[in-house]
């Protein structure tokens, strides 16, 4: 699929992770198309590595790595969103702060748009593209191989380069929180690159929307209750709760009925 999922599409993938199985009838009648609309949609998220076909419909795909940037980018957008909103409160102007690689801290980077003055240092082309649109950022980006299935360079470079710096705030997200407090990413260099910006940073942020609770990445990197600060959409399991209290991390969380501020995403051409 050359372009990333419509918002038909994503909706799909959100209901299909929830529920773990959906016929095509009933996501015809969801969604009030065709069967062959949605057929077509389930082949292209399949094509993708969102979803798998299982007799009779389809059901999320074994996940052995990170789904494609372009797809994240849709999935739980306006939850990633108010989760940026959240972010971008607590940031002052003329503030230094590292971004991970990630669609949310992609996302906090537009909620701060409006912000003047901020120092950032990133391993995130996607990040360093849409903070540059505001001529008062100083942008500052690692050099080296990109992977360009998700714009972003990884490896020792990128660590000794988050070493180089003492910022204010490291804004990272991860691929999973496991129940025990873990984080847990897909690969040892997104690991390693995620240690470096929270060892090096003065309050370290932590950005995950509802999704990444439970999620089965594989490779294990610190804790919940390691960081200053954690920002989801809804409360996290008890167990995490419990965790993150005891270990006194600031929780952030939008308050129900709130109105936040909508920003512009800059768009990159494709």
């Amino acid at each position: 699929m050359q372009k990333r999922p419509t918002e038909r599409q994503a909706g799909i993938v959100e209901l299909v992770r929830a529920d773990g199985f959906r016929t095509i009838e009933q996501l015809a009648e969801r969604f009030d198309v065709t069967p062959q609309t949605i057929r077509r949609d389930v082949s292209a998220l399949c094509d993708e590595g969102l979803l798998r076909r299982r007799h009779g419909g389809v059901e999320p795909a074994l996940e052995h790595e990170n789904i494609a940037y372009r797809a994240r980018k849709v999935l739980n957008v306006n939850e990633k969103r108010k989760i940026a909103a959240l972010v971008a409160r607590e940031i002052p102007n003329g503030a230094s702060l590292f971004f991970s690689i990630g669609t949310t801290p992609e996302l906090v980077a537009s909620a701060l748009l409006q912000h003047r003055d901020l120092r950032i240092f990133t391993n995130n082309l996607n990040v360093a593209y849409v903070a540059a649109t505001n001529d008062s950022f100083e942008v500052t980006l690692i050099g080296g191989r990109l992977r360009n299935r998700d714009r972003d360079v990884l490896g020792p470079d990128v660590e000794a380069f988050f070493n180089s710096y003492k910022v204010d705030y490291g804004i990272f997200g991860v691929g999973g929180i496991d129940p025990d407090g873990s984080l847990l990413d897909f690969d040892e260099q997104e690991v390693r690159a995620r240690s470096a910006i929270l060892n090096n940073a003065r309050q370290s942020y932590l950005v995950a929307d509802h999704t990444k609770f439970g999620r089965n990445a594989v490779v294990r990197g610190g804790s919940v209750s390691d960081v200053s600060a954690f920002f989801t959409d809804v409360s996290p399991p008890a167990p995490i709760h419990q965790m993150i209290t005891k270990a006194g991390v600031a929780l952030h969380m939008p308050e129900p009925n709130t109105e936040f501020p909508t920003f512009i995403i800059p768009e990159q051409d494709t």
